[in-house]
């Protein structure tokens, strides 16, 4: 816990979210609509949200069995997922202070086309950008972007580093000062203080400057959720927001101790460096009640749909496995973070291959559920116990889920003095407590190694 307020962001789907819980009465299917993201938007401006988050996937997955028939079937992962970015544009319009983060890949993007994007972002909604980085580990994604095959883990992990270079470079190239327009003179821009980068590095050659002036947070918030050896470095050294998966507090508070530490061994102040793990909430008038709506949830989620899902954060086919027999032991090229989630879930419980895609599919982050003040009381155990400065709120079924936390948990943690009742700053690194950083801070960030070359 950083300081005495714990931050919230909202993990908003732009599809059908969850395993099952597309099927829930309460669930709206307004994927295919900007008001259905709009009102999203209101909720979550109306409860003091730090931001609204959303990944992205680049392909429909086909992990499990070589298709995508189990994905689409079941409206797993993946199965529809709109642009990031050009719905945080249709949330802008109806939002003054919620933080907006689209993800975008390093994999299979340009820097150049990626500052700019940001850039825009952070210009037109005075200051709430955010990107969340990802390094894409899927081949079905790779096949989609030219290549029969992914590049391997720390291929991809070199190529990011170098892209966050040259996007810091891009957004420095502008000097604070540089847009004069002075219609007198006349001088739109002064030449002195827009600069070319002249990149060249071993993934990218870009000569810049960018053409969008420095963003008004200085860089757009940067979001991560490495759980690899290779992927907390990255994030401890480059990120701003770290999200991430836990099945118990003692596991949450190994990884923010380790984070926090690795972010000092940088030269970075821990209390720069936000981490926030995945929690999904139910909430009810009564504790039965709470579990009874899990009940109704966990009973829509179908056992092919949860592995599907899982066998896409593995980037393993689990459907060469028996159903009926534990998971074995494997060699996890996807998210370590889900695999050693699993590992624990499976080994406590005694859980077959078919009981855990269940469980997997209907799981809720964090355990928490019941009333809003029991919630809570979980909520605090985690923020002042050295587990977390926040949390990713992920809704069991969009969008009633994210209603129900903001109009029950928000005012209860609001009372208990944890959580702000109005908004801090202006922009989103102002309502997070991240400093503005300097021109040059991304020098601060790469590599030692690369730095000395380039």
């Amino acid at each position: 816990m950083s300081d005495n307020k714990m931050h919230l962001a909202a993990f908003v789907t732009a599809g059908p979210g969850r395993p099952g819980g597309w099927r829930y009465p309460g669930s709206v299917p307004g994927w295919l609509d900007a008001r259905y993201y709009q009102d999203i938007a209101r909720t979550l401006e109306d409860g003091r949200f730090d931001l609204a988050f959303f990944a992205d996937i680049l392909s429909v997955p086909d992990r499990f069995g070589s298709s995508t028939d189990t994905q689409l079937r079941n409206g797993a992962l993946g199965s529809l997922r709109l642009d990031p970015l050009h719905v945080l544009t249709s949330m802008s319009a109806v939002t003054d202070r919620l933080g907006l983060a689209a993800t975008v890949s390093t994999t299979y993007a340009q820097p150049f086309t990626v500052a700019r994007s940001f850039a825009t972002l952070d210009h037109l909604t005075n200051g709430r950008a955010a990107w969340n980085v990802v390094t894409s580990f899927q081949e079905s994604e790779a096949r989609n972007f030219d290549r029969d095959a992914q590049f391997p883990r720390d291929k991809r992990y070199e190529r990011a580093d170098e892209f966050l270079e040259v996007a810091g470079k891009l957004w420095d190239s502008w000097e604070e000062d540089a847009l004069v327009v002075d219609t007198e003179a006349p001088l739109f821009a002064d030449p002195e203080k827009v600069h070319a980068i002249e990149h060249k590095g071993e993934w990218f050659t870009v000569q810049g400057p960018l053409n969008v002036p420095r963003p008004p947070q200085g860089y757009p918030v940067v979001i991560q959720a490495g759980a690899s050896a290779k992927g907390k470095d990255f994030a401890a050294r480059w990120s701003d927001v770290i999200f991430c998966s836990h099945a118990s507090l003692e596991s949450a508070q190994d990884f923010y101790a380790e984070i926090k530490g690795r972010a000092a061994a940088h030269g970075r102040d821990p209390e720069q460096v936000k981490i926030l793990p995945s929690i999904a909430p139910i909430i009810g008038p009564t504790n039965a009640i709470a579990h009874q709506m899990f009940d109704e949830l966990f009973e829509l989620v179908p056992p092919l749909g949860g592995l599907s899902t899982l066998a896409y954060h593995l980037d393993v086919d689990l459907s060469t496995f028996p159903l009926d027999e534990r998971l074995p032991e494997v060699e996890v090229p996807g998210v370590e973070g889900h695999y050693r989630e699993v590992r624990e879930i499976t080994e406590r419980e005694g859980l077959t291959l078919r009981e855990l895609g269940k469980q997997y599919g209907g799981r809720v982050e964090g355990g928490f559920i019941g009333t809003a003040p029991e919630v809570a009381d979980g909520l605090e155990q985690w923020f002042t116990g050295g587990a977390c400065d926040g949390f990713m709120v992920q809704a069991p079924y969009q969008p009633g889920g994210f209603e129900d936390f903001t109009r029950l948990v928000v005012p209860e943690l609001q009372r208990r003095g944890l959580f702000r009742t109005d908004y801090e700053g202006a922009t989103l690194r102002e309502n997070l407590g991240l400093a503005r950083p300097d021109r040059g801070e991304w020098t601060n960030r790469v590599p030692r190694a690369a730095a000395g070359i380039r």
